[in-house]
């Protein structure tokens, strides 16, 4: 045996090793090369879609992108957005995104059909007679010139220009709004709310069933008032009875009736904690309270001092404390609603029509036969003011808002004056803020409702003289009472809203409770 030959050291590599590693890298290169025309060779076998979506997937030669798109003209370097798409500008990825083609398209689109412009809908369109008739492409383009027009130009939303519906500030805030409004126009639903205030024009106002349905009255009711507390309506008139309903606006149905015998009603009114009423009759001296705690019926049949022959006409101060009665002889009388004692009368020149206490129950205002109007202080019994109704010859109504700020008076002619309550405090000849004319016989009541946005006015001469006033335009709302042939409120009597003007109701003469309901207010 030879012995084996030791490199220098006695260890390492003999240099034949050496030669056969510097060997691999060119062995290893082939391979590549063999591997690469394998992979080319079975690529040319495939179909050109299959060939075409690799190359997009993966990279691949530009031939296929361009036969893939067609004639557009726009070429993609799929290796360049992969590795570039980060510091690409958005105006460069635009220019280079394809263009999208339809995904189906309607035979019947492509056919030229004329479109006649005399329409009243596309008349307003036309430039000339000689554009009777217009393409559908051309109608197109002059309904978008048209838009534009009215715009001011193409509007954010609608451009198809990337840049102009995004906005380039740096401000995260602004860029969180835009999120929000993109967000906000991508979904569908109800974006609109309801005006806490009501508007003028027309009154979304529905009829229901009539809220004494359950117990019509055989006479012409005289009041309806609704209960200040619970969702309770209140009839009386000449039938001699005092009815009580609950209204929910469908069955309405009766909660009780109180007969008084040979005493037809003329006023009934709830107390101002609603636990009692006080009903007077036509031709009486005496009037009765009713307890609705209790159940009890008080007849107050005579109050020392008052030498009244009939007592009619009356009010009740908002605090409960006082009522005031209309006498005869120019006086109104003031009593105690706990003693039933007079307290004080105060005297006017004329015939007293009505009187009513101011939402703070510090004050009275009266109006005569005349045309004169008396502002008195409850405490002192003193007058403050007197004026002249503007225009009036005769004064029929009287009506406070309950907020105060307006006093309203009716005549004989029709005429309703709306006055700046501070007017009436300090001047003797006060402007009204508005002549309401929309009526042609006398005013016979009027109310405001709690809100202070209505007015109802009302004669009981003829049919259908309502009309409920919008404020503060001072302008009567068109739609109501509806028009047509048949007459459906019949003399009013009385009206009243309920205390969240939710419903509104009207007493005439055939013994009807009118019942309305006003969709503007949610509550009762």
């Amino acid at each position: 045996m030879s012995a084996k030959r030791k490199t220098p050291g006695g260890h390492g590599p003999p240099p034949r090793k050496k030669k056969e590693i510097n060997s691999e890298p060119q062995h290893s290169q082939e391979m590549e090369e063999a591997l690469k025309a394998k992979n080319l060779k079975a690529l040319a076998e495939k179909p050109d879609m299959e060939r075409c979506l690799e190359n997009l997937v993966f990279g691949g030669e530009d031939e296929f992108v361009e036969k893939l798109l067609g004639d557009s003209k726009i070429r993609v370097d799929g290796s360049a957005d992969l590795l570039e798409g980060d510091s690409d500008s958005e105006e460069e990825r635009d220019s280079t995104a394809p263009i999208k083609k339809p995904a189906w398209v309607d035979e019947d689109d492509e056919v030229d059909e004329s479109i006649n412009m005399t329409h009243r809908y596309r008349k307003d369109v036309m430039k000339g007679k000689a554009e009777a008739t217009l393409s559908k492409e051309k109608l197109q383009v002059r309904l978008q010139q048209e838009f534009q027009k009215v715009m001011g130009g193409v509007p954010s939303w609608a451009s198809r220009d990337h840049k102009k519906r995004v906005s380039k500030e740096d401000d995260d805030d602004d860029d969180d709004e835009e999120d929000n409004e993109d967000n906000l126009l991508s979904r569908t639903g109800n974006l609109l709310a309801k005006s806490t205030s009501l508007r003028k024009g027309t009154l979304q106002i529905k009829s229901c069933l009539n809220a004494n349905a359950e117990r019509q009255s055989e006479a012409p009711l005289r009041t309806v008032q609704f209960h200040p507390m619970a969702q309770i309506l209140m009839t009386a008139g000449h039938d001699r009875s005092i009815s009580l309903f609950q209204v929910d606006g469908r069955t309405n149905p009766k909660i009780q009736s109180i007969h008084l015998e040979r005493f037809p009603v003329y006023k009934a009114q709830f107390s101002a904690d609603g636990e009692q009423v006080i009903a007077t009759g036509a031709w009486h001296r005496m009037f009765y309270i009713y307890d609705m705690m209790s159940g009890s019926i008080t007849p107050v049949t005579q109050i020392r001092g008052l030498k009244e022959k009939s007592i009619k006409k009356f009010d009740m101060s908002p605090d409960g404390s006082l009522l005031l009665l209309n006498g005869s002889c120019g006086y109104i009388h003031l009593l105690s609603m706990k003693t039933k004692e007079l307290i004080g009368s105060m005297k006017m020149n004329g015939q007293p029509i009505q009187a009513v206490f101011s939402p703070d129950s510090s004050k009275i205002y009266s109006c005569t036969d005349t045309s004169d109007v008396y502002v008195w202080d409850v405490n002192s019994r003193r007058c403050l003011n007197r004026f002249e109704d503007d225009g009036c010859l005769r004064g029929t109504t009287l009506a406070v808002s309950r907020d105060g700020r307006y006093v309203s008076c009716g005549s004989n002619s029709g005429v309703v004056n709306v006055y700046n309550h501070e007017d009436c405090l300090q001047s003797k000849a006060p402007k009204p803020l508005k002549t309401i004319m929309n009526l042609v016989t006398t005013v016979t009541s009027q109310v405001f409702n709690p809100s202070t946005e209505i007015l109802a006015v009302a004669s009981n001469c003829i049919d259908d003289a309502v009309k409920l006033v919008h404020i503060p335009s001072f302008t009567v709302f068109s739609n109501f009472p509806t028009q047509g042939k048949r007459k459906r409120i019949h003399l009013t009597q009385a009206m009243d809203f309920s205390p969240n003007s939710g419903f509104f109701s009207i007493a005439n003469n055939r013994g009807e409770a009118l019942l309305y309901r006003l969709k503007h207010y949610s509550d009762f």
